[in-house]
């Protein structure tokens, strides 16, 4: 059995541009329930992971990042790359000095504000004694198409066994550096950190978690992060 980490890290990529939302600013700061969308991010983390030595990776140009929203004591502000496996690298760099191998290192999307509580209590709970690392994660629910070069349905692809990866995923610090280290250099697509584990011949467990955990990319996600975050908030005094 693992045992657990001696600190935890918690890596929070906020470097992107966010053009896809044809904003003014970049996503994740527009507004969202009376905060920013990394604000709330930020806050919600906080709530369960109070310890968490934290890393928020942004653009060198960055003027609208604001050090009073972070609820975090031990953080710092990490320069991040082009892309967002980049940040990560770099917050992993940055903390080479002082992080041991088998401590906990958690990426979370600034973009996904809405992550509940409780499924971040259970990410932490399997994150304790798992040696590889844990995704949260959604089962499949919609019908699953796939298309050929012109966008016409090519077959229909089986839902057994099919996950939405979602935020956090977490890993021990040597494991995720020397798998983010391999795909950068082999070339291997990095669409999130759990593929570059899975790279190196690893298979990480999938904590199931809400669907509710949406990734604001579009104008109308931003909307519908605010309704859900209403209704979590109705939930949790109830």
């Amino acid at each position: 059995m693992m045992k657990t980490s001696k600190a935890l890290w918690l890596i929070v990529p906020a470097a992107g541009r966010g053009t896809r939302m044809a904003a003014q600013r970049p996503k994740q700061y527009l507004p969202l329930a009376g905060r920013t969308v990394l604000s709330c991010t930020l806050a919600r983390l906080h709530e369960v992971f109070p310890e968490a030595r934290l890393c928020v990776c942004l653009d060198d140009t960055d003027t609208w990042f604001d050090p009073a929203a972070v609820p975090f004591t031990d953080w710092r502000r990490i320069t991040g790359g082009p892309e967002r496996v980049d940040s990560v690298m770099l917050a992993l760099d940055a903390i080479a000095d002082e992080a041991e191998d088998d401590d906990l290192v958690v990426v979370h999307d600034a973009a996904r504000p809405c992550v509940r509580s409780d499924d971040l209590q259970r990410l932490k709970a399997v994150l304790a004694t798992e040696p590889v690392g844990a995704v949260l994660a959604a089962p499949v629910a919609d019908t699953m198409k796939r298309a050929d070069a012109n966008e016409r349905i090519r077959h229909t692809e089986s839902r057994d066994h099919l996950w939405h990866a979602l935020t956090p995923q977490g890993f021990r610090y040597r494991l995720l550096h020397d798998a983010l280290t391999y795909a950068l250099r082999s070339g291997v697509p990095v669409t999130d950190d759990a593929s570059a584990i899975e790279a190196m011949g690893h298979s990480p467990q999938l904590v199931s978690g809400g669907r509710d955990n949406l990734k604001i990319t579009h104008p109308d996600d931003l909307m519908l992060a605010e309704l859900v975050l209403a209704a979590q908030a109705e939930s949790y005094r109830k």
